[in-house]
């Protein structure tokens, strides 16, 4: 077995066994951002086969310029949502599966028409999206607590665990998705703020990053997708008996608990 196919096989038992692993840049030295992208595709064709799972969207991760110079990239990264990562609103999320859980609020894109790179624009994307809503990412990484560099997390499916939507479709040709507030509360009580433009400056700008990047390999962004574009404030710890509430300018508002 190769390195890519060892590493995503780890990646895989972690998550399913609740039980981390140690940073692949250290048990990997040299680990390269194309590496990292071959072992998340391996882990992807892991899950489809193994667990019949589906496909369903793809996630945008390190959207605001501030975690980028944290991390010293100077692009995004992305992953990819499965069906068994859905969840309902008002249907609790067990900690018990899953290892540090973290909560972002962001914008959801549901795509009515196919986006492929090269060339696509912020106006591209709207013109393609049937809606957006309010959302909620739930990021978990099985590197152990969270010690990881964007190899690491870019190997680990973009450290995508699960997502929430809310119950609003809304048509974004009637909202400044740059101007869409979110307040983020815990517990009942504020603990972030934050606005679109924080997302590379537009929530779409995001979205239309993925559809160029993946197009370099062939793929596109297809109709029925949701897109999650990208926290619009740093994610928040999330522990057993904890709930979450966030609402978006326009948008909506979105919960979900801890058991």
């Amino acid at each position: 077995m190769d390195n890519s196919k060892a590493m995503a096989e780890q990646l895989y038992e972690a998550e399913k066994g609740v039980t981390p692993v140690e940073p692949l840049t250290v048990t990997w030295p040299g680990l390269t951002i194309e590496q990292a992208y071959a072992i998340q595709l391996d882990g992807v064709a892991i899950r489809r086969e193994r667990d019949s799972r589906k496909v369903v969207g793809k996630k945008i991760g390190l959207t605001s310029i501030a975690m980028q110079k944290l991390i010293g990239v100077n692009e995004p990264d992305y992953g990819h949502l499965f069906d068994s990562m859905l969840v309902r609103e008002g249907e609790p999320v067990p900690c018990s599966r899953l290892l540090l859980p973290k909560v972002e609020g962001e914008v959801a894109f549901v795509l009515k028409r196919r986006l492929k790179g090269p060339g696509v624009t912020i106006a591209d994307v709207l013109r393609a999206t049937e809606g957006v809503m309010a959302s909620i990412e739930i990021v978990d990484s099985r590197v152990r607590d969270w010690k990881i560099k964007l190899e690491d997390s870019v190997a680990d499916n973009a450290s995508s665990a699960r997502f929430v939507v809310g119950s609003r479709l809304v048509d974004p040709a009637g909202i400044d998705l740059r101007l869409v507030g979110m307040v983020l509360e815990k517990n009942g009580e504020v603990v972030n703020t934050g606005a679109g433009a924080a997302v590379l400056g537009h929530p779409a700008a995001s979205v239309a990053w993925l559809a160029n990047k993946i197009g370099e390999f062939g793929i596109a962004l297809e109709e029925g997708e949701i897109i999650l574009s990208g926290a619009l404030t740093a994610a928040v710890d999330a522990r057993a008996g904890d709930s979450f509430l966030i609402s978006f300018g326009g948008l909506g508002t979105v919960g979900v608990r801890f058991v």
